[in-house]
Formats: structure tokens, C-alpha cells, sequence
């Protein structure tokens, strides 16, 4: 350790008084010059106008004209979302689901994350939710499509699936029926080990900046905030383990272990007990995480 050096202080403490009175005389010299080319770089740089940039438009479109072409995918769904705590800062809650879909009417969700298992099954005559954990399972009638299906099963059990655009129909429609501003940020090679185009868009009420593979134009991460939620709690899919198209067993839309489980009614839980994920006004507006 160096012993204390009164003389070397005082000469450090002369030094920086100098430094200081200098940089002071140097940035009022030089604030004129300044505070005019701030102005200048003001004048030249033209107002950000939001719209409908079609670059962006494009890579949007791209990559929901190739979810709505595939006849059947697998996938994997990692879900982070925000909650408030009791102490102010919000708390981060996660899912994992695996997915298969074949259209127009199977489905199948596992789910594992900060709580219980939970599975559905939808195979275009009924759907089902089980428990695993609880040995409980739901089951009801419903309707011979995919987008139908999703929506009752939101209706009447509080179920939803953040990744529900990428499965539906039409996901395009889902976008663009209040899609307001479109713009293109750039390229990423961070998300999912793969090149991405990154796009950032208000559907609805919500902001959404997506990251879609650029050579494979399949959806990898998409970060969404609600704007009508005054704490902007932040919400983050991502989409990895993509497979387009294979084939599936036949029973694979079938729940395997929910024989002998006790039955309960296919219905919305209370809602004090139902903190989670929900579908943005846009989508159901009578129902608003």
C-alpha cells in the first residue's frame, strides 16, 4: 500500500482545480458553436412520421403467408410475462409449451412453467384440459375448426395461448384488422442462433417488435407491450424448434394420461385466482395479463 504523501496530494488537488477551471473556460468558448449545430442537425433531420413502412409490411406478410401455408407444424413456446408484486416491481413469470397443430381441427398444447402442468387437446369434435398434478380434467364439446376452438375455449375456460397468431387461420388478418404503424429496424444474428429481420408494429393496442428468421421467414421472438396498461408490463414469446409439416400419429391429439381423473366442468376459474396471460382488447374486447 502507498504511504500518504501530503506534498503529491496537494500538487494532484493544484492539477485538477487547473483541469477543471480549463475544461470550464474551454466548453463556454465553444458553446456558441455547439448550441448552433445542434440547431443546424435539428433543422436537417427531418420529424419521424409513423405509418405503414412496406418494407416492414413485407417481411410481416411473408412470414404469416408461410404459417397459414403449412398444413401442420411443431413448435416450442417460451413464455415470459410480468406481473405486479406486492412491493411495486413486477415479478417475471414463465412458461414452456410444446405444440402440435394439423389443420383445420387438431391441437395439442403441453405446458410446463412457474406452477402445475397443464395439457389441452383438441381433436375437432372436443376439447380437452387436463391436470396432471391435480388428476383433474375438463372436457367439452366444440366447434370443427382451430380458430373456433381457441376462442371458446378462451370463452368459457379462461384459456388462452399467447402464441395463438401463429396457429390460427389467417394470421395476418389478426394483424392487419388494427395494425396502425409498421416500421423496420434491422438485421440480428442473436435470437435463436439464426439471422432475423426485425420489425416493430401497433396492432390494436398493443406494440409488438418481432424477430422473424430472414432465410426461413418463421417468427422466433416476439416482445409485446400493452399501451393502454399504465405500469407497460412487458411480455416475451419465443418460437424455437420449428418443424413445418411433418406428419402426426393419429392419437397424438388424444390426452394419454387422463384416464380415471376426476371430472370438473369446463369453465372460467374466478378471476382473483387467474393471474396469467390473457389476449389483447384487440382480439376479444369484452375479455382483457
Amino acid at each position: 500500500m502507498t504511504s500518504w504523501n501530503p506534498t503529491l496530494h496537494a500538487a494532484v488537488v493544484a492539477l485538477g482545480v487547473c483541469l477543471a477551471l480549463s475544461g470550464n473556460a474551454q466548453q463556454h468558448a465553444n458553446a456558441p458553436s455547439k448550441i448552433v449545430a445542434k440547431h443546424a442537425q435539428q433543422a436537417a433531420a427531418p420529424d419521424f412520421q409513423p405509418g405503414l413502412d412496406q418494407h416492414a409490411l413485407d417481411v410481416i406478410k411473408v412470414a404469416c403467408e408461410r404459417l397459414a401455408a403449412a398444413k401442420s407444424m411443431a413448435f416450442t413456446a417460451f413464455v415470459s410475462y410480468e406481473s405486479p408484486s406486492r412491493l411495486g416491481p413486477p415479478l417475471i413469470y414463465s412458461t414452456k409449451s410444446e405444440v402440435l397443430m394439423q389443420r383445420p381441427d387438431k391441437l395439442r398444447v403441453i405446458t410446463l412453467g412457474d406452477g402445475p402442468r397443464s395439457e389441452f387437446y383438441y381433436d375437432g369434435k372436443t376439447m380437452t384440459a387436463f391436470s396432471p398434478a391435480e388428476h383433474l380434467v375438463a372436457v367439452s364439446d366444440a366447434p370443427p375448426t382451430i380458430d373456433d376452438a381457441l376462442k371458446k375455449a378462451y370463452d368459457i375456460g379462461a384459456i388462452y395461448f399467447p402464441f395463438t397468431d401463429v396457429i390460427v387461420a389467417d394470421p395476418y388478418k389478426d394483424i392487419a384488422d388494427g395494425l396502425k404503424i409498421a416500421f423496420y429496424i434491422g438485421q440480428s444474428s442473436v435470437v435463436d442462433n439464426t439471422t432475423t429481420d426485425m420489425v416493430a408494429y401497433v396492432t390494436g393496442d398493443v406494440f409488438v417488435q418481432a424477430w422473424i428468421g430472414t432465410e426461413d421467414k418463421l417468427p422466433r421472438r416476439i416482445y409485446a407491450v400493452y399501451l393502454n396498461d399504465p405500469a407497460r408490463l412487458r411480455h416475451v414469446l419465443a418460437l424455437t424448434n420449428w418443424v413445418l409439416d411433418p406428419p402426426f400419429a393419429a392419437d397424438a391429439f388424444v390426452p394419454s394420461g387422463a384416464s380415471g381423473a376426476a371430472r370438473i366442468a369446463f369453465e372460467r376459474p374466478d378471476a382473483a385466482s387467474a393471474p396469467g396471460l390473457k389476449p389483447p382488447p384487440k382480439a376479444r374486447p369484452a375479455n382483457p395479463q
